[in-house]
């Protein structure tokens, strides 16, 4: 039974996921009057780049993409879909972040492996843009996790039942879905991939079914972050509610990255540790005196 569980997190993640990357590509072609590809093409670039023997730049590089894939998709099967859950009672958020870390780690250590410059510039960019928007956004799910006693997700989403989170902690919902653009690479928050700049940072060396795996990945580390948001602040719900609202966030993240430039790390870093960690800790003094 868990077995099958799993498999029914890790499937959605790939269909929907996928699915709704396509119409997130098909959504900014139309904000900026474009008509853009269909929303099935990100299925058949992924297929195709799998089907392809790719050039490999030693163990590291095979090894770094391997783990970063491995250590996204056993986050995944830990994160509550709604009310499907493919290990109950170990839906932790603090299980959740240290594998999702395994991933990162992955990740740096592969690209940083292609001994290309560009790619080594993405990495340090990505790490150090996690540093701004780790902090407010760790602060206020902590600050969560106080109120409601317990770092089990399900039962946070069944705390909810009378209420989302979003209205009875609208400044830690809002400094979590600013922190959720930063982990997400959406403009304003760029600065890691920016194609214009450093030609794609981490992926610039990526061929072939290297490209392929880590767009998997990227899918599904998009599907672990949004489903949190969804599980902490919209009170999860029936497994199609649930698509429903994630599909909803996941449209406005990208409606508010059509139309906004790119900071630069240092302005990135710089505005995260303002206005978002100045709200993150009125929101946990908020909570506190509730409490």
């Amino acid at each position: 039974m868990t077995a099958l569980r799993v498999a029914g997190v890790l499937l959605t993640a790939f269909f929907f996921g996928i699915t709704f990357e396509g119409i997130g590509r098909k959504v900014t072609a139309r904000i900026q009057k474009r008509y853009g590809p269909p929303w099935y093409q990100n299925f058949i670039d992924l297929f195709k780049t799998l089907t392809k023997h790719g050039w490999t730049h030693g163990w590291i590089f095979d090894f770094g993409v391997l783990m970063a894939l491995g250590g996204v998709i056993a986050t995944l099967s830990f994160v509550p879909l709604g009310n499907l859950v493919a290990f109950p009672g170990l839906d932790n958020f603090f299980v959740i972040v240290y594998l999702f870390t395994v991933g990162a780690l992955g990740m740096a250590m592969g690209m940083v492996g292609t001994g290309n410059p560009w790619a080594s510039i993405g990495v340090a960019r990505a790490l150090t843009l996690m540093l701004g928007y780790e902090v407010p956004y760790l602060i206020t799910i902590t600050s969560l996790l106080y109120f409601y006693r317990t770092s089990n997700i399900t039962a946070i989403i069944q705390a909810q039942a009378d209420g989302w989170n979003l209205f009875k902690f609208p400044i830690g919902a809002l400094v979590a879905f600013i922190s959720l653009q930063g982990m997400l690479g959406k403009e304003p928050f760029e600065a890691p991939i920016a194609p214009s700049e450093i030609a794609s940072g981490p992926m610039v060396e990526l061929s072939a079914k290297y490209m392929g795996l880590l767009m998997l990945m990227n899918s599904f580390m998009e599907f672990v972050e949004i489903s949190l948001f969804v599980d902490f602040f919209l009170g999860g719900g029936t497994y199609f509610v649930f698509l429903l609202k994630y599909l909803i966030v996941w449209i406005l993240a990208v409606m508010i990255s059509s139309v906004l430039p790119r900071f630069r790390i240092e302005q990135a870093v710089a505005f995260y540790w303002t206005v978002p960690i100045i709200l993150a800790f009125v929101q946990a003094f908020i909570v506190v005196n509730l409490k």
